[in-house]
């Protein structure tokens, strides 16, 4: 059993973004980029989970900002003259 495997549970916030014909997904609170994509939500977010795994088994659990988590993620918009 790896270290990984015998840690606890840890809930990470992802951002899910609907883009052109399909779904883009980035969790907050990591260093380093992971991405994960997919035709549906649904489809997306699994793929983002698999990637924040295959992100911490290679680059250790010291990856995941745990001192000041993203407590609460918000979209908004901003009025700009372009």
């Amino acid at each position: 059993m790896t270290e990984m495997a015998k840690g606890k549970a840890t809930r990470v916030k992802v951002v899910i973004e609907h883009c052109g014909d399909g779904y883009l997904g980035y969790p907050l609170g990591m260093k380093g980029v992971v991405v994960g994509q997919g035709d549906t939500y649904d489809e997306a977010l699994a793929d983002v989970t698999s990637a924040i795994r295959a992100h911490l088994e290679v680059f250790g659990p010291e990856t995941l900002i745990l001192e000041d988590p993203a407590r609460e993620a918000f979209i908004a918009e901003a009025e700009v003259v372009v």
